[in-house]
């Protein structure tokens, strides 16, 4: 495996515009379920009570999905970032990160340090809540106390709107900004790193392919195959923290700095 570590941290150096794409596998080794995983959330809920149209339309459902929100949420709030997240947020300051794509709505890629504009959150966050009438926000903590004590639905402070935490749901449309600068960024960068990702979850998952249409090279790191291991210049089944943490040493040396 070092061979391969070498080879990506060579690549990395000599890139012009990295992006990295990010999903489950990078949280799980921060402690956060991975919610479709035997044991998660989804084992306990039925997915068919979550759609996006249910919530709108009815005040069971929605009292229903705060509850489910509330318990994934609580292990997001106390989560911590991986060496991975660590790694992602170095290569931002060394210059060496166009962005990072995440499927994952917890918010870590911001306390692990990397700017707000380099984040391209595919699947939304959990860590705000939007009203769905005049889209007014609403830091997630202020909404959770409200929950606490004895709310089960939620309404806007302005207009009386029902409140949802910032994350797309099933049968939500996809972001339109985030969806199109992910895109963007896919096909004009030249290295593009998978981590974490199971590359199931479209449309996310096209992204590498995009990448790779447009001359990229592509890396995956992650635990499992993947539908696109056989397209990839360079496949790792490893440990995302491990992993990243070794390559960005060679990166560092690589960029002649020294070592923290």
């Amino acid at each position: 495996m070092m061979k391969q570590i070498e080879q990506v941290a060579r690549w990395i150096t000599q890139a012009k515009r990295v992006v990295v794409f990010g999903g489950a596998g990078l949280s799980t080794e921060s402690g956060i379920p991975d919610f479709r995983s035997p044991g998660g959330v989804w084992d306990k809920y039925d997915p068919e009570d979550f759609y996006y149209q249910k919530f709108i339309s009815s005040e069971a459902s929605r009292e229903k999905y705060w509850q489910m929100a509330t318990e994934m949420y609580e292990p997001m709030k106390k989560a911590q970032p991986n060496p991975a997240h660590l790694a992602i947020a170095e290569l931002e300051k060394l210059g060496k990160l166009d962005c990072v794509i995440t499927q994952n709505i917890d918010g870590l890629h911001h306390k692990a340090g990397n700017s707000e504009e380099k984040i391209i959150e595919l699947h939304g966050t959990a860590m705000h809540v939007t009203c769905l009438n005049c889209k007014k926000r609403y830091d997630r903590d202020q909404i959770q106390k409200r929950i606490r004590s004895g709310i089960k639905v939620p309404y806007c402070d302005d207009c009386g709107g029902p409140l949802k935490p910032a994350t797309i749901s099933f049968g939500q449309s996809m972001p339109e900004r985030e969806t199109e600068e992910a895109y963007h960024r896919s096909s004009s960068c030249d290295l593009f790193i998978v981590i974490g990702s199971s590359l199931v979850v479209q449309p996310a998952a096209s992204m590498p392919l995009v990448a790779k249409r447009n001359g990229a090279k592509l890396v995956i790191i992650n635990r499992d195959p993947t539908p696109y291991d056989d397209l990839a210049d360079m496949v790792i089944h490893g440990q995302a923290g491990l992993t990243m943490a070794a390559i960005l040493d060679l990166v560092r040396e690589g960029l002649g700095i020294a070592g923290r």
